[in-house]
């Protein structure tokens, strides 16, 4: 993380923390209201979290790991997850994401080194009636074949431009 990019999140977490009266009932919504302004969630804005909070780093941390819209890494871009519930599985989402791995080079949880594209799965999104789905930046997308990603994944690109 550059100097820049680092006082840049200090100074958000500094006014997001004001902004909740330093109250300590409102951390997870406090690293939330972070994450929303740098994009995950720098230890170096969590060790300011608690110094500021007067909490434990390790209480932080416990919240910041338990609850799985924290992201302690940084994302990409555009987020990418595949339904690995029952139904997309039988379906072809594991043949998804072994696709998705390929296209990426990357596996899952991970970012591509040019910030675009992190691929995740999740357990089931209960959508089985369209399965397999994935879901890129918050849009479903329903019976996805091997073929339809490299368009799904392309299309993200192109609306960047």
């Amino acid at each position: 993380m550059s100097r820049q990019a680092l006082d840049e999140a200090l100074k958000v977490t500094d006014t997001v923390v004001v902004s909740h009266e330093k109250n300590k009932d409102m951390l997870i919504q406090i690293l939330l209201n972070i994450q929303n302004g740098v994009g995950w969630l720098p230890e170096e804005a969590l060790v300011r979290v608690c110094e500021q909070l007067e909490v434990p780093l390790s209480r932080v941390y416990q919240i910041a790991t338990f609850y799985r819209a924290l992201n302690l890494a940084p994302r990409g871009k555009h987020r990418v997850t595949v339904c690995m519930g029952s139904t997309c599985q039988v379906r072809g989402g594991g043949r998804l994401v072994t696709v998705l791995q390929q296209l990426l080079n990357i596996g899952v949880g991970e970012t591509t080194p040019d910030m675009e594209f992190t691929l995740e799965t999740e357990r089931c999104l209960g959508c089985c009636a369209i399965a397999p789905v994935v879901v890129i930046d918050g849009h479903y997308h329903r019976k996805v074949n091997a073929v339809d990603l490299k368009t799904l994944l392309q299309s993200c690109i192109s609306a960047d431009v």
